[in-house]
């Protein structure tokens, strides 16, 4: 590979709990590396930890701090931090082990009740790190990259989290809850305004920070109670597309939705965004808003959605729409089990990915989320087909409901070396 271009590189470490399945523990492209959610295993054993939340907490941080260790990085270092949960009660102590490894800089953060975890662990964190050296091979890139902190009282504010962290050219939010700024409560009323307010929050966070709410690139949605997403959906098309040029062209965000078991402060909605970054955090240069631009793609040979791009890249990465088992043609789902439609899954993503002239080898990051977590070893066996290699970093969740009663939903982060100059 030219040395000019940059190149995948999956790394682990034995300092860590070994991947349990086919998967890197950390993943670098470009100016990020992806990391593979972190279990409280035992790097030794190979077993969970003994105790309660608070130990396993712990151990989830300590084995994501060895891999940052082993990838010559720092845990300031860290953009985001996603902490599953089984039990939304235990939030607390989880936090409280949080708090000893972010003592002064805190990234951005997504807390979420999920109904089950590998292993039956009742944590699983998962972060993403900035990659200041970049990954052209023998090349650093602009190593001395600055990351960016943003918070606005115009959206809720937390000591536990920045509302926004920008490196490179992506900005990163935390999950933005139903919360009134002024107020520090939930809003009133039900899913639809608890919705609205989830998108004010983000809408009030980027115009804090100059950035337009139709450079969003990707939207994911926790909700409680599935059933609500007609709802959902119907506010949601009030705020994509959001600007004059977006309606044009009919943009709106690549989009995953998630089933929880539980949100903080009891909220039916939980909704986080990946925003692009035209101008870079210096040193990088100023770029012209436009020197950089979405490129968002559909094609027919996977299932098409009004509410979501299949794909959006923006500089360096593609991000994927979550993909259910669904038949491009017929829109339904494919006949047979978890192996089936893990299969069809796949081969959505597989199809999405060759539109935009790219292969399965260009998968950085891999998100699960299953209906039944002893299906996992089932997933694995149809799962290595499409990586052989088991690079992509990943995550697995179980989950109480997927949309259409599927058994499987999957999405995936993918490396995009050509960047996104404006189309000649």
């Amino acid at each position: 590979m030219s040395s000019k271009v940059n190149s995948l590189l999956a790394r682990n470490t034995e300092n860590a709990a070994k991947a349990i399945g086919p998967y890197s523990q950390t993943v670098a492209f470009s100016h990020y590396n992806n990391l593979s959610a972190q279990l409280p295993v035992d790097p030794k054993s190979g077993a969970l930890v003994s105790g309660g939340i608070r130990e396993q907490a712990e151990q989830c941080f300590k084995n994501i701090k060895a891999v940052v260790d082993s990838i010559g990085h720092v845990m300031s270092d860290l953009i985001r931090i996603t902490v599953f949960v089984t039990n939304i009660k235990d939030a607390d102590a989880v936090d409280e082990v949080y708090k000893t490894f972010f003592p002064t800089y805190v990234p951005t953060r997504t807390t979420v009740a999920v109904a089950a975890l590998p292993m039956n662990a009742l944590v699983q964190i998962e972060a993403l790190i900035s990659n200041g050296e970049g990954t052209i091979p023998d090349a650093p890139q602009s190593g001395d990259l600055i990351k960016l902190t943003n918070n606005t009282p115009n959206a809720p504010v937390s000591t536990l989290s920045a509302q926004a962290v920008a490196f490179s050219h992506y900005n990163n939010l935390s999950a933005q809850l139903p919360v009134d700024p002024k107020s520090g409560r939930l809003v009133a009323g039900g899913v639809k305004e608890q919705t609205t307010q989830c998108l004010k929050n983000i809408k009030a966070i980027l115009e804090s920070i100059d950035v337009p709410f139709d450079d969003i690139v990707k939207i994911n949605i926790f909700l409680k109670n599935l059933a609500d997403i007609d709802a959902v959906n119907e506010v949601y098309s009030t705020f994509f597309p959001d600007s004059a040029i977006a309606r044009t062209v009919g943009y709106v965000p690549a989009r995953t939705t998630v089933a929880a078991s539980a949100l903080p402060m009891d909220a039916l909605i939980q909704i986080e965004a990946v925003v692009s970054h035209g101008d870079g955090t210096p040193p990088q240069a100023v770029e012209h808003r436009h020197g950089i631009v979405i490129w968002a793609n559909n094609t027919q040979n996977a299932p098409e959605c009004s509410l979501s791009t299949q794909t959006v890249a923006f500089s360096h990465y593609n991000h994927l729409s979550a993909q259910l088992p669904l038949d491009a043609k017929t829109g339904e789902l494919v006949a047979g089990g978890i192996k089936e439609q893990t299969e069809q899954c796949l081969k959505n993503i597989k199809a999405i990915v060759e539109s935009i002239n790219h292969v399965m080898e260009d998968v950085v990051k891999v998100n699960i989320f299953v209906k039944n977590i002893a299906d996992m070893d089932a997933v694995d066996e149809v799962y290595k087909k499409f990586f052989p290699g088991g690079i992509p970093a990943r995550r697995t969740v179980g989950v109480s409901a997927l949309q259409k009663d599927a058994l499987i939903q999957i999405d995936a982060v993918v490396a995009n070396a050509e960047g996104t100059p404006p189309k000649a």
